[in-house]
């Protein structure tokens, strides 16, 4: 018999496999830090800064006022413990991710599907691809622009410059790794073999099925209750090699198949996936959040439709230039459009909005939420703009604060 789920069981399910049942430490650590990437496999790396860079924000959400450097240092620091890469888009991850990552570098160099321009550039460019590893080789990590290499960056490819749509293919193809990132959030290109810990470059290479079976699993503890569909998007999967990872855990009692109340297909459980009674937690969420990624999987279990306007024309936009949802408890009951006006000193709210599950208290928890913020981004307070309809009461309740 296949057992049935709730909405509410999966909703809560979903969240305490993200953390979000957890309790925030008084004081963030390194030890926490790597606990809670572990627990999400990955964190989405995104350049634009209106708040913070996004992967910063997912452990804000889960741990609080966490020491942004702590971060810097676990991924661009002398010891790095986390790779970067593309695991869901650009990610930063586990370092013991990259062995099981080396099927999509091969898919990168031999042109595999959205590859194409990838191997098609590494093919047509060999000798100044020569130079460039050269160059990386002789004088150790670089940017693309201290590489000093071919034209600069007019048209196509984001008007980047040969250097880095080289050094960038060559990343994709795992030829090159990140060695550091510098204060523009430039990325500076390392041979892997000097800058991986030599046990994780050394290690075998699983075969792709094995891989696939891995990272289906890691998505499945990571999401607790998952369809097929949402196991394959954690790590952006071909859809015939996640049908047979999923098959493959099934059959291992691996995944545990279920049904969830109002999901129209079927539902994989998480063997050792937590059960809580209730969830209490106020929390920010990035757009790139691993928990409302996929935006299909966020309006199944929060029954809001999230959508990410920063390419919508400003008079089209119904929320916003950089909109974080407000995770209220177990659900999601407003969104604001947030900007760090690092200049002025303030967090400012450009609009907020209230959801369907709003309640009384929403302005007030998010209002102290929001004060948590921009404590954190080292700002002095935060000013609400009158757009939105939960604006007055959210400018009352940061007042009253």
């Amino acid at each position: 018999m296949v057992e049935t789920l709730s909405h509410k069981q999966a909703r809560r399910i979903a969240l305490a496999a993200q953390g979000f049942a957890d309790k925030r430490p008084a004081q963030p650590s390194r030890r926490h830090l790597i606990a809670t990437i572990e627990r999400l496999a990955l964190l989405q790396i995104d350049s634009v800064n209106v708040v913070s860079r996004s992967h910063y924000l997912p452990l804000f959400s889960r741990l609080g006022a966490y020491p942004r450097p702590l971060l810097e240092d676990l991924a661009w620091g002398k010891k790095p413990a986390l790779l970067e890469y593309w695991g869901h888009e650009a990610s930063l991850m586990p370092l013991d991710l990259q062995p099981l990552l080396r099927w999509r570098m091969d898919d990168a160099r031999a042109g595999v599907g959205v590859w194409k321009g990838v191997a098609a550039f590494l093919a047509g460019h060999r000798p100044f691809i020569d130079k460039a590893l050269a160059a990386i080789h002789e004088r150790g990590p670089l940017s693309a622009g201290e590489l000093d290499l071919g034209a600069r960056g007019q048209g196509g490819w984001w008007g980047w410059s040969e250097a880095k749509r080289a050094t960038e293919c060559l990343f994709w193809a795992g030829e090159l790794t990140t060695a550091t990132r510098r204060g523009t959030f430039e990325r500076v290109y390392g041979l892997p073999e000097k800058v991986l810990p030599p046990a994780i470059w050394s290690a075998p290479t699983p075969s792709r099925e094995e891989a696939h079976r891995i990272l289906l699993g890691r998505a499945a503890r990571a999401m607790g209750v998952a369809t097929a569909r949402d196991l394959r998007d954690y790590f952006r999967m071909g859809l015939a090699d996640a049908r047979r990872g999923v098959a493959q855990l099934v059959e291992a009692g691996d995944l545990i198949p279920v049904a969830v109340e109002g999901w129209s297909e079927p539902a994989y459980l998480a063997p050792d996936a937590r059960r809580p009674r209730g969830v209490r937690t106020n929390a920010l969420l990035s757009p790139f959040d691993n928990l409302i990624w996929f935006r299909e999987r966020a309006e199944r279990l929060f029954d809001v439709r999230i959508r990410l306007e920063i390419y919508t024309p400003a008079h089209k936009r119904t929320h916003g230039y950089y909109v974080l949802p407000f995770l209220q408890g177990e659900a999601i009951t407003a969104r604001v459009d947030l900007k760090a006006d690092r200049k002025a000193g303030v967090l400012r709210v450009m609009s907020a909005h209230r959801e369907p599950a709003a309640n009384a208290r929403t302005p007030a928890a998010l209002a102290v939420e929001l004060a948590l913020m921009a404590d954190w981004l080292g700002l002095d307070g935060v000013a609400v703009a009158s757009s939105g309809d939960l604006a007055p009461a959210l400018d009352a309740a940061i007042a009253r604060d």
